[in-house]
């Protein structure tokens, strides 16, 4: 993965305010998101990374759809944590190649039971094939965190909306700011003047079948605990929904710029930070939308997933 702002914008040096949690880097534009098969570590090498490497064993196993995997794994290391949209590279003893995969799972969670997730999709690339083909629980591997695409406001900084687009499995990443989300209502003193108070999170996600709309029945569940965060879904291959009666319907098609504006209209306009995760032509498609719609580019952070 690989995290850009549309950064021609922030580049020169504009004028759009952005809060501490969302720090602008100089950004190629947009056309150079498509960087040719670098390898992970290649494509991340501008990235923010940790030097901890600490070692992790497989707690668990699951299926999440007939491509991905979830894994559970255990770290016994205080000095290592995450921010919320945060990635790791993914180093397997028997694999020479490095993979790299969004966490899954919130940043608390980690904190307080000393564990992290990852959903992984098949493929052939040799750390994807071996999380499907060769992971054991006991599995023993190494880990080192990275990336841009946070979300990690404190103490005083100034609420804001938050708008979430996934792509497929490029869901990792956003529902871990989901379930940051809901931390911070959770955790946050209502009393206290200072504290960071979340403001409306929407989420658009879109797959190309219902049985890929991952962690769909959780996410719902986090909907009703907390109003403020609500979840459309999207299938874009699948004309006859088959949803089971406890969850709603997705909407068939693509993600529209219609789409977006109906949520647009219920946020503070230039409150909304936005955040994208998907294949390079949704993330194009959105931003471009997001921009004729009025939101600051400075506010549009994005993720590309291969």
């Amino acid at each position: 993965m690989f995290v850009w702002r549309l950064g021609h914008i922030c580049c020169r040096g504009t004028k759009a305010s952005s809060p501490p949690f969302f720090n602008c880097r100089n950004l190629p534009r947009m056309a150079e998101l498509h960087s040719g098969k670098e390898d992970h570590l290649n494509r991340t090498k501008d990235n923010t990374r940790q030097q901890i490497l600490t070692e992790a064993v497989v707690e668990s196993i699951c299926d999440l759809s007939p491509t991905v995997k979830s894994l559970t794994l255990r770290v016994n290391n205080e000095e290592f944590s995450f921010k919320a949209g945060q990635w790791v590279d993914f180093f397997i003893p028997s694999v020479k190649t490095v993979g790299g995969y969004s966490m899954s799972s919130a940043p608390h969670k980690l904190h307080q039971q000393g564990i992290l997730e990852l959903a992984v999709k098949y493929s052939q690339h040799p750390p994807a094939k071996w999380v499907h083909k060769q992971c054991q629980v006991g599995s023993k591997v190494k880990m080192r965190v990275g990336g841009d695409f946070t979300f990690d406001p404190q103490d005083g900084d100034e609420s804001r909306d938050v708008v979430l687009i996934a792509g497929g499995v490029g869901i990792n990443p956003l529902y871990s700011i989901v379930q940051h989300v809901v931390d911070l209502h959770r955790l946050t003193d209502p009393g206290s003047e200072a504290a960071y108070k979340p403001g409306k999170t929407v989420l658009l996600y879109s797959a190309r079948t219902e049985e890929e709309l991952l962690f769909r029945e959780q996410i719902l569940r986090l909907c009703q605990e907390v109003p403020d965060i609500s979840l459309q879904c999207f299938v874009s291959q699948q004309q006859v929904v088959k949803t089971p009666s406890q969850f709603p319907s997705p909407k068939v098609g693509r993600i529209t710029q219609e789409d977006l504006e109906e949520e647009l209209s219920r946020l503070r306009g230039n409150q909304v930070l936005c955040y994208i995760c998907g294949p390079p032509p949704m993330i194009e498609s959105m931003a471009h939308y997001l921009n004729i719609l009025g939101v600051n580019s400075a506010n549009i952070k994005f993720e590309k997933w291969w």
